[in-house]
């Protein structure tokens, strides 16, 4: 009874952490309004956020062994419920994200940490089931966050976006206090690599800030977006040279030599990609164009998450029963891109069912793809090595979400200018559906009272808001196109992995994403 609630808490720690990666993204306007700040200043709200959990999630290993993960895992739980409630109180938009900057770098144990802890709880026979059912949370997390964000914008206030987290926070340090244990094999650290430590947070902080910025600020006619580009670019490199060459490194890179870790933090990448850009498109393309509620988009998401709880459930099945990682990592990346096909070639008039059949899609095709992965993931690693392997799965995944955002909001953007110049072409006097559609308009505001004038300018804006939402309908599906592409150029780097020895076991780490 005492690890089945302690299961329930780690998993729910970890999935309020990812639930508040997304939760904010539909409350900007809100903030904005209340905290008297431009949308692009409030915009740092969720980018203070990513840049914190993408620096601490890769030295998580290594505080868990310096401070004692006990310690540190609680003191975490505690922290990101603190600067939770704190980010409610805010009074100003710096202040919010100060706040939230420093609730990033509680959450960053949320999930690596409780993906070892659940680990543990399993017998090695079971360690399938307990990726199934990490996985089944943290999947869910991401897809429900934005739906949770407009529903308490809409009925509440975006401070019970943070306050929320407050009574899950209070009761999850408590279960840990009285329940979690030290590890019985405790992992052993030298003197603390502080060059690391901060080689890390330049050139990671400057990455992700990039990311998260780039197209809000016109990528490279921004000056601080070329410094920073080149600071992650020299950052990284430099940190990737004195990992490799100190004896006590701060985030053990040595593991990456493992084939099958490295292809896995690859793919892990390529999934993070697709579940964030997805997770992002789906609701702006259901509310924006098809005028759907918060409420509404939720309902088209639940089937496929509800879906992929079973789909979670029965690829650890398959694992255990001898089927390949490889194949099954295959089929989940292969239905992720039919979802992206289908989803590509709708128009203004699609209806919920068939966006929900299509959604069906990816909810199964990612779950399918994330227990086998994290097979895939620590299939040649040492036990004493699955920790830091988690760690920097999680790291490819939060940086595979914020490539994948940067990457299709910036396509979006390139293909509506494009589109708009392509359908506009079309709007000449030579065109008679052009005229006559521009007459009919014309005609019906003349009908309603309005003078020649007006009513032609009326038919004017008419087809121009008409252009503009088809315009936006086309880069949509070009964008859903993009992620499949994707996916499908993904595929050959699984000819890579290495074959398990026959008579050996493959051990599961929790699922990553």
């Amino acid at each position: 009874m005492k690890r089945t609630i302690l299961l329930i808490t780690v998993i729910a720690a970890a999935v309020m952490e990812l639930i508040d990666t997304s939760i904010v993204n539909v409350a900007l306007s809100h903030m904005s309004g209340n905290l008297g700040a431009t949308l692009e200043d409030t915009s740092w709200v969720i980018t203070a956020y990513a840049i914190a959990n993408v620096i601490i999630i890769p030295i998580t290993s290594f505080l868990s062994n310096k401070l004692g993960r006990r310690n540190y895992y609680i003191g975490s739980i505690i922290a990101f419920t603190f600067f939770s409630f704190m980010c409610g109180q805010a009074s100003g938009i710096w202040m919010l994200v100060a706040f939230r900057f420093l609730q990033g770098i509680g959450g960053g144990a949320l999930l690596s940490v409780s993906q070892v802890i659940v680990f543990e709880l399993f017998p090695k026979e079971k360690q399938n089931v307990a990726s199934a059912l990490f996985g089944i949370g943290v999947f869910v997390g991401p897809t429900i966050g934005p739906t949770l964000g407009g529903y308490i914008t809409e009925y509440y206030d975006w401070p019970w976006i943070f306050f929320i987290n407050v009574p899950i926070g209070i009761v999850a340090a408590a279960i840990c206090y009285a329940l979690l244990k030290e590890p019985e094999v405790k992992g052993t650290t030298g003197k603390i690599d502080w060059a690391g430590i901060i080689l890390l947070a330049i050139g990671v902080g400057s990455l992700q800030t990039v990311l998260e910025r780039g197209e809000t600020d016109d990528w490279f006619e921004a000056g601080y977006i070329v410094f920073l580009s080149v600071t992650a670019f020299f950052g990284l490199l430099l940190f990737i040279w004195w990992e490799l060459t100190t004896p006590t490194p701060v985030v053990n890179l040595r593991v990456l030599k493992s084939r099958n870790l490295s292809l896995a933090a690859i793919l892990t990448f390529v999934s993070g990609v697709g579940l964030f850009s997805s997770v992002f498109l789906t609701p702006v393309f259901a509310q924006r164009l098809l005028n759907f509620t918060p409420t509404q988009t939720g309902l088209l998401l639940l089937p496929g998450a509800i879906l992929a709880i079973g789909g979670l459930i029965i690829s650890a099945r398959l694992l255990q029963r001898g089927i390949s990682p490889i194949v099954m990592i295959t089929t989940g990346m292969l239905m992720f891109v039919v979802f992206s096909w289908q989803m590509s070639g709708y128009n203004l008039d699609v209806n919920a069912g068939s966006l929900t059949r299509t959604l069906i899609w990816r909810g199964v095709g990612l779950a399918m793809i994330t227990v086998p992965l994290s097979v895939l993931a620590v299939s040649s690693l040492a036990p004493a090595d699955f920790a830091q392997g988690a760690a920097l799965n999680n790291m490819m995944r939060q940086l595979g979400g914020s490539f994948g955002l940067a990457m299709v909001n910036t396509y979006l953007a390139n293909r509506n200018a494009v589109h708009r110049s392509d359908l506009v072409s079309n709007i000449t006097p030579d065109n008679p559906l052009a005229v006559k559609r521009l007459a009919d308009y014309t005609q019906f505001f003349i009908s309603k009272g309005a003078g020649v004038a007006d009513a032609h300018a009326r038919a004017l804006r008419l087809i121009d808001a008409g252009i503009t939402r088809q315009t936006s309908m086309l880069s949509f599906n070009d964008a859903y196109l993009l992620v499949g592409l994707v996916f499908l150029c993904s595929l050959p780097l699984l000819l890579l992995a290495s074959k398990k020895k026959k008579g050996t076991k493959v051990q599961v780490v929790l699922a990553d994403h």
